[in-house]
């Protein structure tokens, strides 16, 4: 005799659709907090919490010891704004922006199109080479390029008399007219090869159809480079600009090893002026009040930029 079971109702089967609804949004809601909360806790405890500090020291007078108690209002930010040794770092820090993108950036983009997309025999050799200085240290580059920059004994100068013998030997580093242009090279050296890799990354992904298509159609190969190539990696060049723009503001290494701002404050630029009048002064409240401009610096561009500038290219992520 077989016996079979009763079937289940459909309440006992299966939850409701509004049952099945609220546990879904409850998982998903559990599961969005469980990936934000690390980078929540790393931005509150090492991005929030630093600025809001900063903010509120930079209102008193303070040495770092003990609570800060003089209160003096916005004297701080009064006295960076009228001293001519702030303004010169302000300006320093901008010239290497400018410096960057006019200099820095067309010279990784020309070499990534030589290096990256030309016929030039050995490329792979030429790309590990120009690469090689990014991998070094900021320390280490300083301190090569220190050598090379040595009034008296420096490759600098070698190469110099090589094609002016009679020239006398230049103190590089010494000398307020070129010291930031000697640091700048410094700088240059060290970060156009990161630059350069990201072009060529870009350009790997450029249809050879299309530049073809443009050659055929008798572009010449600038055209097809301004009118094919170029747009097609602009998504790499906007984010490079925005990468060098603010790797440009917080510099230090290179420059504190090199010069320590000097001479005459002709290489400060505000991260190495809030080391040296902020930290090694024992002024922590002028100290932060710099911090806090040169968030606020960085911070107002970024935001600028990415409505601006990169919006473009998250919207076309999005679609795609």
């Amino acid at each position: 005799m077989a016996i079979t079971a009763a079937p289940l109702n459909d309440q006992q089967n299966y939850l409701s659709d509004e049952e099945y609804n609220r546990r879904q949004a409850r998982n998903r809601i559990i599961a969005i907090m469980f990936f934000l909360l690390p980078g929540m806790i790393f931005f509150f405890a090492f991005l929030l919490i630093p600025v809001s500090n900063s903010l509120y020291y930079s209102v008193f007078k303070w040495n770092g010891l003990g609570p800060p108690t003089d209160f003096v209002g916005l004297r701080n930010y009064d006295f960076l704004l009228n001293q001519k040794a702030f303004q010169q770092s302000i300006q320093n820090s901008i010239s290497i922006v400018v410096l960057s993108l006019a200099v820095q950036l067309p010279m990784a983009l020309s070499l990534a199109l030589v290096v990256g997309r030309g016929n030039l025999p050995g490329r792979s050799i030429f790309r590990t080479i120009l690469f090689i200085p990014f991998v070094f240290s900021e320390i280490l580059t300083a301190y090569i390029w220190s050598y090379v920059y040595h009034p008296r004994d420096g490759m600098a100068n070698f190469i110099l008399k090589l094609f002016a013998p009679q020239a006398d030997n230049v103190a590089w580093l010494a000398d307020t007219d070129i010291a930031l242009l000697s640091v700048f090279a410094v700088i240059t050296w060290k970060f156009f090869g990161l630059h350069m890799i990201l072009y060529m990354a870009a350009l790997q992904s450029v249809p050879k159809d299309l530049e073809e298509a443009a050659r055929i159609d008798g572009a010449t190969e600038m055209q097809v480079i301004r009118h094919v190539t170029l747009p097609m990696i602009g998504s790499t060049i906007r984010l490079t600009v925005y990468l060098s723009v603010l790797g440009s503001f917080q510099q230090f290494v290179l420059i504190w090893i090199l010069t320590e701002g000097g001479p005459a404050n002709a290489t400060h630029v505000l991260a190495t002026y809030l080391y040296k009048f902020g930290i090694i002064s024992w002024r922590l409240g002028l100290g932060s009040a710099i911090a806090v401009m040169l968030f606020i610096i960085t911070f107002t561009f970024s935001i600028i930029y990415q409505i601006v500038v990169l919006r473009r290219d998250y919207e076309a992520e999005f679609v795609q």
